[in-house]
């Protein structure tokens, strides 16, 4: 068995949530002994550079989680505001950008994984999207970690499906069949001018929570019960390009699902590139005037 292998292995006899949750727990302190020693050792491990964020001192940061979750300048990221452009949620690395083969999505070479189980298991919810065109994009421990919307869209429905908490590093997409499909997620489900777009928020080992700012944190219950939140009339929420729709507490990977000859993605959007938020990753082709 390969070094790679065996560390994965690990991972399935690892108490992934309790694991999670103690992390959680730690990097959510205030008490400033935990809370600057957690963030002192992680911006050395991950060379962290502070001159985008809005707050410039390791030190006036209260917990580890306010440091990693941490605000950009406002022209940090700029949001290319074209119209029909489709621009990325997140800072990141691109895993997956492809077609969706009726309901098989690519995961990495050798490897598909159910499109319907992703998006909590109801063929309906997936319908819309067979044959479109999907994106996984990784954030790596260094990254910034809120999310954005790539488009204008209005939420009409919110899942929070259980799972595991396996890593979503490169060495475990390789070698853990269905990892997206398996690790606990949130799937957003968005009304736009090309028709309706999924976006799923992953979680992984020692992810505490992923927060939206609508629901702020989503804390999982105990157990293996999903969870189901319907938006409209006046609980209808709507989002601009580039405003922030969540962020993860740690970790993760966010997977954009689209309709079928909606969208085609950038020449150079393709996987193991690069992105930043508010670059464009795609061109609109196809607006339903929804």
């Amino acid at each position: 068995m390969s070094l790679e292998k065996f560390k994965v292995a690990l991972q399935y006899c690892t108490p992934q949530h309790t694991l999670s949750r103690i992390v959680g727990s730690l990097a959510a302190s205030k008490n400033k002994f935990i809370s600057q020693t957690f963030i002192k050792q992680f911006a050395r491990a991950f060379n962290i550079d502070l001159s985008e964020a809005q707050i410039e001192n390791f030190a006036e940061f209260k917990s580890f989680n306010e440091f990693f979750t941490r605000a950009l300048k406002p022209d940090a990221r700029p949001i290319d505001f074209t119209e029909n452009v489709l621009v990325s949620p997140v800072d990141g690395e691109v895993s997956q950008a492809a077609k969706i083969n009726q309901d098989s999505l690519i995961q990495a070479k050798g490897h598909d994984y159910s499109l319907t189980t992703l998006l909590g298991g109801d063929e309906e919810n997936a319908r819309p999207f067979q044959n479109g065109e999907f994106t996984t994009i990784y954030l790596s421990p260094s990254d910034y970690h809120r999310i954005h919307m790539p488009c204008d869209g209005t939420l009409t429905k919110m899942i929070y499906v259980p799972g595991k908490l396996f890593s979503v590093n490169q060495a475990t997409t390789r070698n853990v069949p269905g990892l997206f499909a398996r690790n606990e997620r949130l799937v957003c489900f968005f009304d736009t001018e090309f028709g309706e777009m999924a976006m799923v928020l992953v979680g992984a080992m020692i992810v505490a929570s992923i927060e939206t700012v609508w629901a702020g944190n989503i804390t999982p219950p105990a157990g293996s019960r999903s969870f189901t939140w319907h938006y409209s009339g006046k609980d209808q929420i709507s989002l601009k390009k580039g405003q922030e729709m969540g962020r993860f507490k740690l970790g993760s990977t966010v997977i954009l699902a689209m309709p079928e000859n909606t969208v085609e993605f950038d020449h150079y959007f393709k996987a193991e590139a690069k992105v930043k938020l508010g670059e464009s990753i795609a061109t609109i082709s196809t607006v339903t005037g929804a």
